[in-house]
């Protein structure tokens, strides 16, 4: 499937899917750092998956409000908690960006793009946009290759959410998918603590 096809395997809405439950809307519009919220449910790693550059798809294109299809920066990591993943996100940002405004991207390692966006005060954030995604779509696909339990099921949806980080006129898109591991792990975190 070529990239701007990608379009029509999410359809993403300021408005959450009426699907979702309370714990799914919880944390699909948690304000904030996410994983300061990952952190309180247990032990927190970061992998990076890939570094690249490629062409964005063109939902990604169209959020960023970038003029053209124009090759990006894509960063995907996966995110643990004591061992089992549960979270994988993507953030893209413009080639000229990358070596400018957000240049700090190029050193975070395994660190959370969480410290670069946060103690900023250049940066705002756009509104959440949510849905539900699924193969090819590169979110998708980048979550069932970090679950060992989907392998022969590339049918599955996944909760996602996304919003836009600009920095001087300059957009870094942050998307993130919560795999079934996450909502396990939530799901006993919440009726823990009542």
């Amino acid at each position: 499937m070529i990239p701007d096809q990608a379009i029509a395997l999410c359809r993403w809405s300021t408005q959450i899917d009426p699907l979702a439950d309370s714990l799914q809307r919880k944390w699909l519009r948690r304000a904030g750092a996410l994983t300061a919220g990952l952190r309180k449910l247990g032990r927190l790693e970061l992998g990076v998956i890939r570094q690249t550059t490629a062409l964005p798809t063109l939902d990604e294109q169209l959020i960023m409000r970038l003029t053209s299809r124009q090759p990006v920066h894509i960063r995907e990591i996966c995110l643990s908690i004591d061992g089992q993943s549960c979270v994988v996100a993507r953030s893209v940002v413009s080639l000229p960006s990358r070596r400018g405004l957000w240049q700090a991207i190029g050193q975070l390692g395994r660190r959370p793009l969480a410290d670069i966006l946060y103690d900023d005060r250049h940066v705002r954030r756009s509104a959440f946009e949510t849905g539900r995604i699924h193969s090819p779509h590169p979110l998708a696909r980048l979550a069932l290759s970090s679950e060992p339990t989907s392998s022969g099921n590339r049918n599955r949806t996944f909760w996602a959410r996304r919003s836009v980080f600009w920095r001087g006129g300059a957009p870094l898109l942050v998307s993130e998918c919560f795999l079934p591991a996450f909502w396990a792990i939530a799901t006993t975190e919440s009726s823990t603590n009542g």
